[in-house]
């Protein structure tokens, strides 16, 4: 890439501040760095403008819904405006609700306690583990991994074919992966799915922090996402979407607030009449800062715009793939190919080296925080790792011999704080831990590469 192009891409989107930014940390060579936070996937950091946010209103906490006084009045109405500002961040149609939860995995095990009775469940073994494993009281079909975006519309189509076409179906699919970072045509997957009597659930834990989600341009039933990937606090998700199932299931949790009556029968016991819009799944006091701070984030990215974000996103992922692509020791990992339109996940392995000992070097002489293991997607690791299925991932022994096959992953990842100097940094740590090897000597501690002491 020429100076002028990216200083050109640089120009359409600086980075957004964010929690951490002059963080420095030691390096066991000695002296400090800023530390360079790569581990986007995982947790991004808080933007500062939604951290100054909560700060603001922190003053005038107070419980929501239920309390007389004028801060909890006031704390009700900021709730409910989260609520809104949500559905507007989504693009949700008139009559969908908006469920605040901990997290996408809570969002999905919400939905999972929610399908109905005989509900048929559709997913693909690249799922991360909280849109794989939810659905365990219903009939799953797990499919496997396709290779074009085309070839994933495909296996769908065929076995929804094969399904009893009056039962009740539901489909769950990635919006982008969380090993790979590549983007999954979920406009043809959701077609297909309702061209066959069924619903779709979208994970976008990993596409909305990176791409504008909308609930009536892609056609998808539900959405979930998590606060902690949206630069928001750790704590709050989103569960948004269609109310009928919702409403017609038992709540899922039972206790104060999804309640509208509850009385004594003269045998002794309970009748409850519960709530039937989003209180009836938000029991027990909700996490009202949760929920401000996803909806302050929500606008921050809007007022960014996601056209400028994408495109300096864009100007990151081709320096990152380019100075890997530069190191054959280096197998970048994916699905559909090369130039599969993809946000700012990245997977990799380096020959010679367990991925565990390669993480540690990155942290400890050159202040990178990355990933290594499996990523909670362990099924769609071992496919592209080429490993057993029951295969197990872990640590292993730091001094990995030259063409050992790791049993685990290095992923980097990143976002709209990432300044270029990081993925500058790690790109130019890896060739140098390629080409010279770790400084130092590493141990394996509680299943993790660590620095011997």
């Amino acid at each position: 890439m020429s100076v002028s192009t990216a200083a050109a891409d640089q120009s359409v989107c600086a980075p957004l501040p964010v929690l951490g930014r002059d963080v420095t940390v030691p390096l066991v060579t000695g002296g400090e760095v800023t530390y360079a936070a790569l581990d986007y996937a995982a947790s991004a950091p808080a933007l500062q403008r939604v951290w100054d946010d909560v700060a603001a209103y922190a003053p005038y906490y107070g419980s929501v819904h239920r309390g007389a006084g004028y801060l909890s009045q006031l704390s009700t109405d900021l709730f409910e405006n989260a609520r809104r500002t949500v559905a507007e961040f989504l693009d949700c149609r008139e009559d969908d609700q908006v469920v605040f939860t901990r997290s996408t995995t809570d969002s999905l095990n919400l939905l999972a306690a929610a399908l109905p009775a005989d509900c048929q469940v559709f997913v693909f073994e690249t799922e991360h583990h909280a849109s794989l494993l939810p659905w365990q009281d219903a009939r799953v079909t797990y499919l496997d991994a396709p290779r074009t975006p085309r070839g994933a519309v495909a296996t769908l189509e065929r076995a929804l074919a094969d399904r009893d076409p009056h039962g009740p179906a539901l489909v769950c699919v990635t919006g982008a992966s969380n090993v790979t970072g590549e983007l999954w045509p979920v406009r043809e997957l959701a077609a297909a799915a309702h061209a066959h009597g069924a619903r779709i659930v979208l994970d976008a834990a990993q596409l909305a922090p990176h791409h504008p989600v909308s609930v009536g341009d892609l056609g998808v039933d539900w959405v979930a996402f998590s606060g902690h990937k949206l630069y928001a606090p750790f704590g709050s998700g989103v569960l948004a979407g269609r109310s009928d199932w919702l409403r017609a299931a038992e709540p899922y949790l039972a206790g104060g607030g999804a309640s509208r009556k509850v009385a004594r029968r003269a045998d002794g016991g309970v009748d409850v009449e519960w709530h039937e819009g989003a209180a009836r799944h938000e029991a027990g006091s909700p996490n009202v800062i949760g929920a401000y701070s996803i909806a302050s984030a929500c606008k921050a990215l809007t007022e960014e715009g996601f056209d400028r974000i994408v495109a300096r996103e864009r100007h990151l992922i081709r320096t990152v793939r380019e100075g890997l692509a530069e190191v054959p020791a280096v197998r970048v990992f994916s699905l559909f190919g090369d130039d599969a339109p993809r946000v700012g996940v990245i997977s990799f392995v380096v020959e010679g080296w367990n991925s565990s000992h390669f993480a540690a070097a990155l942290s400890a002489e050159y202040g990178i925080g990355v990933r290594d293991g499996l990523f909670c997607a362990h099924p769609l690791l071992r496919t592209l790792l080429g490993s057993d299925p029951q295969t197990q991932g872990e640590c292993g022994a730091p001094e990995a011999a030259p063409g050992e096959t790791s049993l685990n992953a290095i992923r980097v990842s990143f976002g709209a704080g990432t300044p270029d100097e990081h993925v500058e940094r790690f790109v130019r740590a890896v060739k140098e831990l390629v080409r010279d090897g770790a400084q130092w000597r590493y141990r394996t501690e509680g299943g993790r590469c660590v620095p011997a002491v």
